[in-house]
């Protein structure tokens, strides 16, 4: 089956950088749009960042520009969100998902996604 898992949360000060990894498995990694949501306690979930399949065309929410990266490696099956300048409102559980052949035009809705991953903890203290 299809599996999504991420790792390299953990608590950082604030200003310093993290870089989440989401490996997955199951599936033809090369042919799914990846995206990066966070949901922040007593919020809603929203979009951070995402690259499509293809050509790795990469979209970003404006909280995310200039200090988020997110890369992907086919080889690996592995897609990345390098986090820098993190902010205190930037703590959050973070989700990987993954939408196949998704463009850069709907990459960003979460509703179209086919897969989650668990999650992992962000916490960025001031």
């Amino acid at each position: 089956q299809v599996q999504l898992v991420e790792s390299g949360g953990g608590l950082v000060q604030a200003g310093g950088s993290l870089t989440l990894s989401c490996a997955a498995s199951g599936l033809t990694f090369s042919n799914y749009g990846m995206g990066w949501f966070r949901q922040a306690p007593g919020k809603e979930l929203v979009f951070v960042a995402a690259i499509t399949w293809g050509r790795g065309n990469t979209v970003y929410a404006d909280s995310a520009k200039g200090r988020f990266t997110v890369s992907r490696d086919n080889a690996k099956n592995t897609v990345y969100l390098q986090m820098n300048s993190l902010k205190p409102e930037d703590t959050a559980v973070y989700y990987c998902a993954a939408d196949r052949f998704a463009a850069a035009q709907t990459i960003r809705d979460m509703n179209t996604m086919d897969y989650w991953g668990q999650g992992t903890q962000v916490t960025v203290s001031s």
